[in-house]
């Protein structure tokens, strides 16, 4: 560990806020300074009378942390780097492919943000490649190429211990990168949330390994950026747009029929696109074509979220779980609209599926991909949507057209608790995600309130 004697310590410098007066410790090391805020004087001044004994006593401090020697934890004899890849072996067993990459991005800013010297020697393309890919993956790590390996092996040389996380100010600097993209522009709410949520497993996992004393990481009001699951009604489509889009898809000479049934799936029965890919021609419970009632019924019971197959035990691009919320084995029911059953019908007549073949198929009959998908459903939009329209959130991700199909059965007086049953969430989930795009119950609303009469005389 890098120590010095060259300390010099200065008085505390107060500063008024909106919040409060703030009171900081100042002093140097080797002529760098360092700082540590303080709520009150008091505990300035019992943390400047610390380090003030420290030099009288001839004590070492840190140049990791600004700390004397004696402040450290074991937390300084353990390499972040070591730390990391430990931590990610201890999760793959039990995570799932998509939490499996998550940790690795994650950690990937992390160990970038704990470089003793900048890497000017290498492209950070390639340093973060090598720690997202190979560092942080304990299936791939033992496999990394020689020019990998090199790379993996300067961070480990070049990594701060995790007394680095001892530092208030290292810390901060370390969350900012997890906010910030490479090319320095903010990074989306949501990403930052779930970079915290997983450093912040991380630092509970330390401190159980008793590395840290306690988990350094803020919390409280202002910890994390405030996110927002609602639904826009500005990526919503109507039944207009939703037609042109399909009858598009439809007519592609390349697979459109099979993507065409895909997409009626997800907007007329609100299937999530893992959900879709999974479902098999046993699971498609449709009636005789001379029933008069021609309503039929899906049954989901499972999905395959294409996670890459580098991050799958398996080495399968798509990973089998079980549904979003739900115990093992569990499964839900699904109506099939008369419209769908007849798009389902002859898709799988033309198609010549058997009971244990997929629904929806790839050219050569393997899972159908989700760059396939994505691919056909943004091609349709730059061919069918105006130029606004097609720069706008209007029907931007495939994922829309579930939104779109949620929206339309509330719109349409299903009850919430059904509607929740049907697309396999919790009641105040679904709220929370569509109820500002509820409408056209706003007369029977009215009615009803004016029904309850007014105060007499008025």
């Amino acid at each position: 560990m890098d120590t010095t004697y060259n300390v010099k310590v200065w008085k505390i410098a107060s500063r008024k806020q909106a919040r409060g007066i703030t009171y900081t410790v100042r002093w140097t090391l080797d002529g760098k300074e360092w700082r540590a805020p303080f709520a009150t004087r008091a505990l300035a001044d019992a943390f400047r009378s610390e380090l003030v004994s420290a030099t009288r006593r001839g004590e070492a401090f840190s140049l990791e942390t600004g700390r004397p020697v004696s402040h450290q934890t074991g937390a300084s004899a353990v390499n972040w780097y070591d730390f990391a890849i430990q931590f990610t072996d201890a999760q793959w067993a039990r995570t799932s492919g998509n939490n499996r990459k998550n940790v690795a991005k994650a950690l990937m800013t992390a160990t970038v943000a704990l470089l003793r010297t900048p890497p000017s020697s290498l492209n950070p393309v390639d340093l973060r490649r090598a720690l997202r890919e190979y560092a942080f993956n304990t299936k791939r790590r033992e496999d990394a190429p020689p020019e990998i390996a090199t790379i993996l092996k300067w961070v480990e040389r070049n990594t701060m211990s995790m007394a680095a996380w001892e530092d208030p100010a290292k810390v901060e600097e370390v969350l900012r990168a997890l906010s910030t993209l490479l090319d320095g522009t903010q990074a989306a709410p949501n990403s930052v949330k779930r970079n915290r949520r997983i450093l912040n497993v991380a630092m509970e996992y330390a401190v159980k390994r008793r590395v840290l004393r306690s988990n350094p990481l803020p919390k409280g009001r202002g910890a994390t950026p405030k996110t927002s699951s609602a639904v826009s009604k500005r990526s919503l489509l109507n039944q207009s747009q939703a037609a042109s889009l399909l009858g598009w898809i439809r007519q592609r000479p390349r697979g459109g029929k099979r993507l065409y049934a895909f997409f009626a799936t997800m907007y007329y029965a609100g299937t999530r696109p893992e959900e879709a890919v999974a479902m098999r021609v046993q699971d498609v419970r449709l009636p005789d074509e001379s029933a008069e009632d021609q309503w039929g019924e899906l049954l989901i019971h499972n999905a395959l979220p294409e996670v890459g197959k580098n991050w799958t035990d398996n080495g399968d691009i798509h990973e089998a779980r079980g549904l979003k919320g739900r115990a093992a084995n569990d499964m839900r029911s699904v109506p099939c609209r008369p419209a769908l059953t007849r798009v389902l019908r002859e898709h799988i007549k033309t198609a010549r599926l058997k009971p244990g073949d997929l629904v929806f198929q790839g050219e050569k009959g393997e899972m159908l991909a989700g760059s396939v998908i994505r691919r056909a459903w943004r091609t349709a939009r730059s061919e069918v949507l105006t130029r606004e329209e097609f720069a706008s959130p209007l029907g931007k991700r495939v994922y829309d057209l579930r939104h779109t199909c949620l929206t339309n059965w509330l719109n349409d007086g299903v009850p919430p608790a059904q509607v929740a049953e049907w697309a396999g969430n919790s009641v105040p989930v679904l709220l929370s995600i569509y109820a500002r795009c509820v409408s056209g119950q706003l007369p029977d609303l009215k009615k009803r309130i004016e029904a309850g009469g007014d105060l007499p005389g008025l």
